[in-house]
């Protein structure tokens, strides 16, 4: 297996240095971090990670669900929406985005891993099958 480069969106600096912690200690690269849906799409095109892991609520204008949609329509990358809301009318939003994935915080390290690796292969399936 490849070693996976994550890029990590998250608005919170704790958390999000905690996520990349735990990501680096399960074997994947994190490529860099961004805290709005605007820095997250010019680090996506900067460093074309294997998959973005994604807050819902980010700082600017843009939130992380109009993000992952720009992300999927510009680079193709998959995203994993990792978030503490998981009300109704988040959640139907968020499938307009097609993500790979949708935790709830707080996670369990196994279900993000295993979110990973399942988004890394369908993903990569896609790009055969295209």
């Amino acid at each position: 297996m490849k070693q996976a480069n994550i890029l990590v969106v998250e608005d919170e600096n704790i958390v999000a240095l905690s996520i990349k912690n735990k990501l680096e200690m399960m074997g994947y690269s994190v490529v860099g971090t961004a805290s709005s849906g605007e820095d997250a799409i010019v680090k996506a095109d900067l460093f074309y990670p294997d998959l973005v892991l994604m807050d819902v609520m980010l700082r600017g204008e843009m939130d992380g669900i109009e993000a992952a949609e720009k992300i999927r329509e510009k680079f193709d990358i998959p995203v994993i929406f990792l978030t503490a809301y998981t009300d109704d009318k988040t959640l139907e939003r968020a499938k307009l985005a097609e993500p790979y994935g949708y935790i709830s915080k707080p996670f369990k390290e196994q279900d993000l891993k295993s979110n990973i690796e399942m988004a890394l292969h369908k993903h990569e399936n896609e790009i055969r099958l295209k």
